[in-house]
């Protein structure tokens, strides 16, 4: 028997008919037998990562174990495999379970360390293990700076950074990092941001203040308005720390994500709130290599243009004639420069394919600066 509010009920087994006990026990005995092919298969697999491992570093190759490009080539087959038989799980889900079973094997030959934005709970540490799997060590970090000083002092193997935000724009500070490192970008992730009203009370009447991050109380503005109009907001360092805030303070609420919810056992007053339901936050992987091609990459770089008329065409002008498609520019003050600037472009294409290597070469000796960030397998 249970309660359940105002009223109680109690549970009565049920009687089976025969001809459904029997239906489904052959069912089930056959998923059983699938499981226990499944477990042995993934234990297979894993004496198979295991195995290259050790050829690695017999031929010098110890501590590349995680290859992206070839971990983003499995993804694309074992998708495509999956249309051609006619699969009955969503494309997205197949690639969410071949990552994990990627990422556990892989911690089998060398448990990799991923310094991201924290604390945990935020949508770095989501988009962390949306490309990484769950079987790493994720490390939070205090700011973007330190996230490089990680990774860049082999505290951590890889870095998650956010570069720009589809409604907010570019993420300057990661720009500006990017241009005074020497890491190298090695991937990208792109994460649909949902945010969500966080509380520990029951109704919205309730609420006496609302914690958030700046940038999602802009993403979240007219949503606030129309519903939260009374309510003073006080601006915090994250949206995690704002569900951390919120879980201390009955009379309070947050707008933060769904692993904030779960990490500070918040319920959900409302969710979705944000204005725009595409927006979207793209984050780079930066890591202290590069990356080999996978067959579909992007490419980014940053440079300036010397200062002469039809400078910026100079620069331009070699991507469309070896036919380089160009996905981003973005411009922004050069460092300790007084009205100078460069400029972020992204390239469709691995810098070692032969088009884009041509337009490399031709950009170098036009621009004033050229520095290559990355090249990397474009986010699937």
């Amino acid at each position: 028997m249970e309660a359940n509010g105002d009223y109680t009920y109690t549970f009565h087994p049920v009687a089976m008919d025969s001809t459904l006990h029997t239906e489904l026990s052959g069912l089930r005995a056959e998923i059983d037998g699938i499981d226990r092919q499944m477990l042995e298969l993934l234990n297979r697999r894993a004496r198979c990562a295991q195995e290259v491992g050790k050829v690695k570093s017999r031929h010098g190759e110890a501590g590349f174990s995680y290859r992206p490009e070839r971990e983003a080539q499995v993804l694309r087959r074992i998708a495509e495999l999956n249309r051609g038989i006619g699969g009955l799980l969503p494309e997205e889900t197949v690639r969410q379970i071949y990552r994990e079973v990627m990422s556990a094997c892989l911690a089998l030959e060398l448990p990799l360390k991923v310094a991201y934005l924290g604390p945990a709970g935020t949508f770095s540490e989501s988009a962390g293990r949306s490309h990484f799997g769950s079987a790493p060590v994720f490390l939070p970090q205090v700011s973007i700076d330190e996230v490089f000083r990680a990774v860049e002092s082999n505290h951590a193997h890889y870095g998650v950074v956010p570069v720009e935000n589809s409604s907010e724009g570019a993420v300057g500070s990661t720009l500006d990092l990017l241009l005074a490192h020497s890491l190298q970008v090695c991937g990208e992730v792109q994460l649909r941001i949902h945010h969500h009203l966080l509380s520990r009370a029951s109704e919205i009447g309730a609420l006496s203040r609302l914690y958030s991050h700046a940038q999602s109380l802009a993403q979240c503005h007219e949503w606030l308005n129309n519903n939260l109009a009374r309510l003073p907001r006080v601006p915090v360092a994250s949206n995690a720390e704002a569900a951390r805030m919120a879980a201390e303070d009955p009379e309070s609420c947050a707008i933060a994500g769904e692993e904030a919810a779960k990490l500070y056992g918040l319920g959900k007053l409302a969710t979705n709130i944000e204005d725009d339901s595409n927006n979207s936050t793209r984050f780079l992987i930066i890591a202290r290599h590069g990356v080999a091609p996978s067959g579909q990459d992007k490419t980014s770089l940053v440079c300036s243009a010397l200062n002469r008329p039809g400078a910026m065409f100079g620069l331009l002008e070699p991507l469309a004639r070896h036919g380089v498609d160009m996905s981003r520019l973005q411009s922004r003050p050069a460092p300790g420069g007084m009205w100078e600037y460069v400029f972020y472009i992204d390239l469709i294409g691995h810098r070692d394919d032969a088009p884009v290597a041509a337009a490399l070469a031709e950009l170098g000796e036009r621009a004033g600066f050229l520095k290559i960030l990355g090249s990397y397998p474009v986010a699937g």
